[in-house]
């Protein structure tokens, strides 16, 4: 495999193969840009199809992680890592201890966090070997509670932009993925009078959904061809491809998931089909702005700059429709500006 010919290596600065065979750690930690500060971004547990599937994710997941942090307005680097193996048998204290100690070798270029399979609990085994985690019990803690928050209020911003209305009432919206994340949107979203359809692997999760919600269950392969207002990926990348976009008929896409595009040209395909993309790293980017809080946490504070993604959001449609070009394009174009620029 050519490395530094993979389109999602955009030059990393620096891409890091970790493994200690006592514990049974695989891991690839990828540091993306250190030019507003040291890298920041979660570390994820999944059991991929092979080691360059990890590879690609965790090159996709750091740069969008650059691009977050800047956008947020965050004196923050990019970098993710991911750790591969089956989330139900790998996990272990040896496990995050073994990963707190290649933490330490990066002298603090990079700090973890939460992220997909990866728990606070985890985190704070981690933090027994290293200081280079963030989102810790007692700090900033459980991100998740705020990216939700961040991506209810950026379809709120989506509906005022593309539907000119300040409510949910009765709107539609489809959610892939009730994680930890999805499910504390359909809070939000039912809490503001939206109708929920929804899909996801455990069936237990979708009981519960029924029963506060009164969601519509569907098959995970229907999420896609629902009657519904909006659809909100928020379970794993690439649900917008070639086959997705057929059956879309919503005039909204805004969700939780990182790396929704399958491909960057998906982008313009969806302006093409008249559906307002809320671009990834922007509407999800409220649980790295707590995490941005982690000393002297203030809750109040943090809230109130996770706020800011809903006028974020708007300002990127509004110089989309002025330059005639899809809303990802346009907030890469930001974000990059913002990192030359130094964060100013």
């Amino acid at each position: 495999m050519a490395f530094f010919d993979l389109l999602d290596f955009d030059n990393h600065e620096q891409v890091i193969f970790c493994s200690d065979k006592s514990s049974g750690l695989k891991a690839i930690i990828a540091i993306h840009s250190t030019k507003l500060g040291a890298a920041v971004g979660g570390c994820r547990l999944w059991d991929y199809a092979n080691d360059e599937a990890a590879l690609v994710d965790v090159l996709r997941l750091s740069k969008s992680m650059t691009y977050k942090n800047a956008m947020a307005g965050l004196k923050m680097g990019g970098g993710k890592s991911v750790i591969i193996g089956d989330p139900k048998t790998l996990k272990s204290t040896a496990l995050f201890e073994a990963f707190g100690h290649a933490l330490n070798n990066l002298n603090g270029r990079y700090l973890s966090a939460e992220d997909v399979n990866i728990t606070t609990d985890d985190i704070a085994i981690a933090n027994t070997i290293t200081p280079y985690v963030t989102g810790t019990v007692g700090k900033s803690g459980n991100p998740a509670p705020f990216t939700a928050l961040g991506t209810f209020l950026g379809i709120k911003a989506c509906v005022k932009h593309k539907f000119k209305r300040d409510d949910l009432t009765n709107l539609t919206v489809s959610v892939q993925g009730l994680g930890s994340v999805g499910y504390a949107l359909c809070q939000h979203l039912h809490q503001a009078g939206a109708k929920l359809i929804v899909c996801d692997i455990n069936p237990l999760t979708l009981d519960k959904a029924i029963a506060e919600f009164n969601a519509t269950v569907v098959d995970l392969d229907d999420i896609y061809k629902q009657d519904a207002d909006i659809y909100a990926p928020c379970a794993l990348g690439a649900t917008i491809n070639d086959e997705t976009l057929k059956q879309l008929t919503v005039k909204i896409v805004a969700g939780c998931a990182n790396n929704q595009l399958a491909e960057s040209r998906h982008d313009q395909a969806m302006v093409e089909q008249g559906i307002l993309y809320a671009p990834d790293y922007v509407i999800n980017a409220g649980g790295i702005i707590n995490v941005s809080f982690e000393e002297n946490y203030d809750e109040k504070k943090s809230t109130l700059k996770v706020k800011e993604i809903y006028h974020t959001l708007l300002a990127v449609f509004i110089k989309a429709d002025q330059q005639n070009r899809p809303t990802g394009m346009i907030s890469d174009a930001i974000a990059r500006e913002i990192i030359e620029n130094g964060g100013k």
